[in-house]
This record gives structure tokens, C-alpha cells and sequence, in this order.
């Protein structure tokens, strides 16, 4: 026969009030007090189980998301870095550039000094009319010597005439004597005042013109020494491999 069961809440404790056959009513309290106590031990540890498989997926998951964001952060720094190594390069390229390129302007600037000084030169050389006369004689029979013609146009500047007219009549001789038959030179003074001086010679009808102007001796020589004249004033250029 079951026994009957009756509860009774005070302010200070719980308890139980219960008929059952063979059982004092303190057995029966020490009873429910035992059995409460293990349901509640039992909630505890399943609470710590429960936390302590809670703080282990927790240090997992805190774990996968530190590597992951680790890796993401180094990643980012690499990038960045190499990012600003080669911002870098490209500063230094250009700044290796600029000062190439002023070096360069430097330079031409003082071969450009050269040539002026070279062409004031010549004024040297036209003011003195003995010298003067020899040069437009030999400028004249060379000239000649490379058309090899018998009738020939000579143009000169207006006040070398006289010393044209001379130079000439020298040259004139020298080739007959040399290549054995004469030369008719027809002079005129259609060479611009501007030039610095010398000939111009046109032979087979204009069709083959020889300019033996100082201006464009002096150009020719230009960019026949400028290669050494580089060197002399700057040395060997180191990144160049070959020399003509």
C-alpha cells in the first residue's frame, strides 16, 4: 500500500511530510534531502561538463579566428610592404631620371657653349684675309676635284668677292695642271650675308651641288667629333658596351 505524501513550506526550510510504512517522518525528510542533493550534484557536474565542452569549442573556434585573422594580417603586411618596396623603386627610378635627364641638358648645354665658341671662331679665321683667301682656295679645288665638270657655278658671299674672284682663278690652275683639261667658273654672291663663309659649287646644271660653306664644315665636324668630344669633357660613358 502506497504511502501518502504531504508538503509543508516553511519561511526557514522545506519539508516533507510523508506517510510511508516503515518510515519515521525524519527518515523520510533525510531521504528527500539526500535525493536532492544528488540531483543537484548531478546538475552541477552536467553544468561543468556543459561549460567545460562550451570553453573547449569556444577555444577552438577563439583559435580558428585568431589564425585566420593572423594570416589575413600578414597577408596585409606583405601586400602593403611589397606595395611600398615597389613605390619605392619607382621614386628612386624616377628620381634616377630627373637627374639623368639634367645631367644630359648640362651637358648639351655645355656642347652647344663649344660650337658657339668654335663658330665665333671663324670669324677669326675670315677676318684675316690671307689665310681667308688660302681657305676658299682649297674648299674651291676641292670642290672641283669631287664634281670633276668643266663648267661650274661658285657662290660666295657678297663682300669675299674680291678673295673669290682670286681663290679662284687659283684653284682654277691648279685643277687644269692637275686633272689636264680647264674649268669655266661662273661666280656669283647668292650665299647669304649671315653665313660664316666659304663656297658653294653647283656643276652639271644645278644638278649636283658640293657645299663647302664654313657653317656646314663646321656642322659636319660637329657630328664627326662629338663622340669624342664627349669623352673628353665627360669620359667614357660607362653603359655603353661598343665603340665605334
Amino acid at each position: 500500500m502506497l504511502g501518502v505524501l504531504e508538503w509543508e513550506e516553511r519561511p526557514s526550510d522545506q519539508v516533507f511530510g510523508a506517510d510511508v510504512p516503515g518510515l519515521t517522518d525524519e527518515e523520510v525528510v533525510s531521504e528527500m534531502r539526500k535525493m536532492t542533493a544528488f540531483i543537484k550534484q548531478e546538475a552541477l557536474e552536467k553544468a561543468r561538463e556543459i561549460k567545460v565542452k562550451a570553453d573547449e569549442e569556444f577555444a577552438i573556434e577563439k583559435g580558428k579566428i585568431v589564425r585566420q585573422e593572423s594570416t589575413n594580417i600578414d597577408a596585409n603586411f606583405e601586400r602593403k610592404k611589397k606595395q611600398l618596396e615597389i613605390e619605392k623603386k619607382i621614386e628612386a627610378s624616377n628620381q634616377n631620371n630627373k637627374s639623368r635627364l639634367i645631367l644630359l641638358e648640362n651637358r648639351e648645354e655645355l656642347l652647344e657653349k663649344v660650337f658657339e665658341e668654335a663658330r665665333a671662331k671663324l670669324n677669326d679665321t675670315t677676318n684675316n684675309a690671307g689665310k681667308y683667301a688660302t681657305l676658299l682656295q682649297s674648299l674651291i679645288l676641292q670642290a672641283l676635284y669631287t664634281l670633276m665638270e668643266k663648267d661650274i657655278t661658285l657662290s660666295g658671299r657678297k663682300k669675299d668677292s674680291k678673295l673669290l674672284k682670286k681663290a679662284a682663278d687659283a684653284a682654277a690652275k691648279e685643277f687644269e695642271a692637275t686633272v689636264g683639261f680647264a674649268v669655266q667658273i661662273d661666280i656669283n654672291e647668292e650665299l647669304a650675308a649671315g653665313s660664316a663663309g666659304g663656297i658653294i659649287i653647283s656643276g652639271y646644271s644645278n644638278r649636283i651641288v658640293v657645299n663647302n660653306t664654313l657653317d656646314e664644315r663646321l656642322r659636319l665636324l660637329e657630328e664627326k667629333m662629338l663622340p669624342e668630344i664627349r669623352e673628353s669633357l665627360f669620359g667614357k660613358n660607362e653603359n655603353r658596351r661598343f665603340y665605334s
